[in-house]
């Protein structure tokens, strides 16, 4: 008799352990909640410089200067991106091509963007109402209407850390964002390319990339660089990973074998010729950090994948940026999103809404 009493309570317990090595299980293979808050787009960022900075993976890295501009958001609100911000997630919209556009259609790049940090909402609050040329209220939220050059970017703090962005023409766009931001979080939530391809995306990755590369791209402002090694679309997913040294993955998902064929022979021209540039520079031709990102520099085929792996030691980046000139040290304003003038933060890529 007691063990049939017991049997049930012992298949509830088995069926919520199940349940919830589940649930850990999905969000192992789920992208980051700010990265499921974007919309669908052609390409997406993300980077988590909470974890960067606590694993030092960019080492000591110089101190970055303020401009006049930058300061002053600085002081107006209380919030410095080399500080306080700790994850950044970015969707990318391609213009439409060959088609008319509407009112409501890119036809230019565009971006949405997700900001994670410390936040002080008040003096931020405060800031955004003296920016904005107009205030929309949606569901009790405010969204901000920044003009910047011609175009409208909208922002809406989403909590007490999360602030969203988006410059997309459509409205609707960074009202998505909101929706979902008031949902419970899904780990089957988030764009479908996104969630399609974060599967192929290392575990512990600081950052990733995951986007769509097509030979038309050679137009565009700030990926143009991409068309040449790609003669056919393809889905491209990059991500940095942090194990004593940071290891950099990028991995070109082709329609077949031929086409990740073509991909790895031109990028081993390249790398041929990156490798023949090591001794060219100077004395840093010798110096290990150096020849270690040199040497680890590899590209190789995988059936209709072409993959490229490098390892960057943080003695790198020291030397890189002690060479840069000042000016480049700096960030030369936050996002126009939160402070409208031109310009990228440290950590940002570039062509995102700060210069569009």
């Amino acid at each position: 008799m007691r063990i049939r009493r017991r049997l049930p309570i012992f298949v509830v317990l088995l069926l919520v352990v199940a349940a919830v090595a589940l649930i850990i299980t999905l969000r192992k293979h789920a992208p980051p909640e700010a990265a499921r808050l974007l919309p669908g787009a052609d390409g997406f960022f993300y980077v988590n410089l909470k974890w960067i900075r606590t694993f030092n993976a960019a080492g000591h890295l110089p101190p970055v200067s303020h401009e006049p501009e930058y300061q002053n958001f600085v002081e107006e609100t209380g919030f410095q991106w080399e500080r306080d911000l700790e994850q950044a997630a970015f969707a990318i919209h391609y213009p439409q091509s060959g088609a008319k556009v509407g009112s409501g259609t890119p036809s230019e790049l565009r971006f949405s963007e997700v900001f994670v940090g410390k936040f002080d909402s008040a003096r931020l609050t405060a800031y955004l109402k003296k920016l904005a040329s107009s205030v929309d209220d949606y569901r009790g939220f405010e969204i901000y209407n920044i003009p910047l050059e011609g175009r409208t970017v909208r922002v809406v703090i989403l909590n007490y850390d999360s602030v969203a962005v988006s410059n997309h023409p459509n409205p609707d766009v960074i009202r998505g964002i909101l929706d979902r931001s008031r949902k419970l979080a899904s780990p089957f939530g988030g764009p479908w390319l996104l969630r399609k391809f974060y599967k192929e995306v290392p575990l512990a990755s600081l950052s990733f990339a995951v986007m769509r590369v097509t030979p038309e791209m050679g137009s565009l402002e700030g990926l143009g660089s991409w068309s040449f090694l790609f003669p056919k679309p393809a889905v491209a997913v990059i991500s940095a990973r942090y194990i004593r040294a940071l290891h950099l993955r990028a991995v070109a998902f082709t329609d077949n074998d031929s086409d990740a064929q073509a991909i790895t022979e031109k990028t081993a021209t390249f790398l041929s010729l990156f490798h023949a540039a090591e001794g060219s520079v100077g004395a840093h031709g010798t110096d290990p950090d150096v020849k270690t990102f040199f040497d680890s520099l590899k590209v190789q085929q995988s059936g209709d994948r072409a993959i490229l792996t490098a390892v960057v030691p943080a003695g790198f980046f020291q030397k890189v940026l002690s060479e840069a000139p000042p000016e480049t040290l700096a960030p030369t304003s936050p996002p126009p999103a939160i402070a409208p003038r031109k310009g990228t933060p440290a950590k940002k890529p570039r062509g995102s809404t700060s210069t569009k």
